[in-house]
């Protein structure tokens, strides 16, 4: 809304090309049509709210595959169907305040700063104070865990991290997992691990998960995940919760009041998309090829450099005249939208906006829209 505000009224000066949002624009698998006409009768009845047995199977049997437990995920208690990962962070809130001891003080949501915008607004609906933890090129686009002293670890009731982050595609070490899963059994707060990123990795090492972390209990730790990334499906609404069962028993008794089933239908493709991997290969090297682009046309320029993970470019345009200038400009002569970095941050405790100078471009075109967006806006900004 604050970007469609800025170019309002401004005619694009070239053939529109949408950089802002991060709709995945690769085809979708061609699995999808034939299982969807397969169950077309399950839309004729409810689904039970926690998921099918047979989708809760199969994701306990894929996280089992993809990372490196210390035990197989029971799917019967610590696996949950959620109608895509935004629907499960939201309400996660809310549920992490009933669920966590009580707080010394009023109860925080910390929350890495720039941030998916589900965070805070669960923290609000919890009626949590969100806490806005800078991740900045001097903490590694990360929270600095040294930085946030014990106080507020003990008022804390849940601590978002995603990885690859996003906007600016990093990865948190097991290390750094590790002492994040440590510091919640300490303080007694729920870690809450966006991973829906979590395929599409640009080194070629796969991205660690939370779960891997949490050793044989997982306890404090949930990690969401969706098939909008993965599997180019954002429309199907998709995902999982899994991880601490006791937490996820009292998120139930909330989604059964508070949240829509997921349809039957859409479990059986989200069952069919993860006892598949080549569709996943093909996608993530699709997103490998964009970034070799932008190697090349961007070079060293605006701060530039290649993330670990993710499909968003995290350009430092202060020198070019600041986030909102550019964006206008690259409307105004380029036809790019793009979206201000300071409008997906909130200004911390020290009055700093760390996305203040910055602007986030989606990769989630074609090969050959992107290398055609990318030369665009080398052209505009030089």
């Amino acid at each position: 809304m604050r970007t469609h505000e800025l170019l309002e009224g401004i005619k694009p000066g070239k053939p529109a090309i949408n950089l802002s949002v991060g709709e995945p624009q690769h085809p979708i698998p061609p699995f999808v049509g034939p299982v969807l006409a397969a169950h077309l009768n399950d839309f004729g009845r409810y689904p039970a709210n926690k998921g099918i047995d047979e989708f809760r199977k199969t994701v306990a049997a894929w996280l089992g595959r993809r990372y490196q437990l210390t035990r197989p995920l029971d799917p019967e208690s610590e696996v949950l169907v959620l109608n895509g990962t935004r629907e499960g962070l939201f309400l996660g809130a809310i549920a992490a305040k009933r669920f966590v001891p009580r707080r010394a003080g009023k109860p925080a949501i910390l929350i890495p700063n720039p941030f998916y915008a589900a965070y805070s607004a669960g923290a609000a609906a919890a009626d949590c104070e969100p806490v806005y933890l800078p991740t900045t090129k001097q903490t590694g686009f990360l929270p600095d865990l040294d930085a946030i002293g014990d106080d507020l670890f003990a008022r804390t009731a849940a601590f978002y991290i995603a990885s690859p982050s996003n906007p600016q595609g990093a990865v948190a070490s097991l290390d750094y997992l590790t002492r994040l899963t440590a510091l919640a059994r300490r303080f007694g707060f729920l870690v809450f691990a966006d991973e829906c990123y979590c395929e599409i990795y640009l080194s070629g090492d796969k991205p660690r998960g939370m779960l891997e972390a949490s050793g044989p209990d997982f306890a404090n730790v949930i990690v969401f995940h969706s098939l909008s990334k993965r599997s180019n499906l954002p429309g199907l609404r998709v995902g999982f919760a899994a991880g601490d069962c006791r937490f996820l028993a009292r998120f139930l008794e909330l989604r059964n009041v508070a949240a829509p089933q997921v349809p039957v239908p859409a479990q059986h493709v989200a069952i069919a998309a993860y006892n598949d991997e080549t569709h996943v290969e093909k996608n993530r090297a699709l997103y490998v090829a964009k970034f070799d682009l932008a190697d090349q046309i961007i070079g060293g320029r605006y701060g530039y450099r290649r993330p670990s993970g993710g499909f968003f470019l995290w350009l430092d345009v202060s020198a070019q005249g600041g986030d909102e200038v550019v964006t206008q400009k690259l409307w105004r002569e380029a036809g790019l939208r793009v979206i201000p970095g300071h409008y997906l941050a909130r200004d911390g405790a020290d009055g700093l906006n760390p996305g203040l100078g910055y602007i986030r471009v989606a990769l989630v075109h074609d090969k050959e829209t992107t290398a055609e967006a990318i030369h665009r806006l080398v052209a505009v900004l030089g």
